[in-house]
């Protein structure tokens, strides 16, 4: 059974840093595009960031560019979301998520087939 498990979830205040991982395991995912998405209370799910397989493509929501990095080490089956500069209004459940095949760059939410159970991000003002 392939899953995705996220990790680094916390508290964290303004300005600070936290690292979220997202393990995989059941199957490689060398070959999907891993993408990190958020959901806050009472608003629905938003776009973080996506990397394809090979890491040459990556794409980040306006609101965190420049602040949050998505990286990958397929040799571990693991993706990664380094966030800096953080922000009371990054506060959310955060989720990774993999997808094979897709139709256009970045996929869709809709498009991805795995998804983790979320790690929950806190940031203090």
């Amino acid at each position: 059974q392939a899953q995705l498990v996220e990790s680094g979830g916390g508290l964290a205040q303004a300005g600070g840093s936290l690292r979220l991982s997202c393990a995989a395991s059941g199957r490689t995912f060398s070959d999907y595009a891993m993408g990190w998405f958020r959901q806050a209370p009472g608003k629905g799910r938003e776009f973080v960031a996506a990397m394809n397989w090979s890491g040459g493509e990556i794409a980040y929501a306006d609101s965190v560019k420049g602040r949050f990095t998505i990286s990958r080490d397929n040799a571990k089956n693991t993706v990664y979301l380094r966030m800096n500069s953080l922000k009371p209004e990054d506060a959310a459940v955060y989720y990774c998520a993999a997808v094979r095949r897709y139709e256009s760059w970045p996929p869709d939410g809709k498009e991805y087939e795995y998804w983790g159970q979320g790690t929950q991000v806190t940031v203090s003002s």
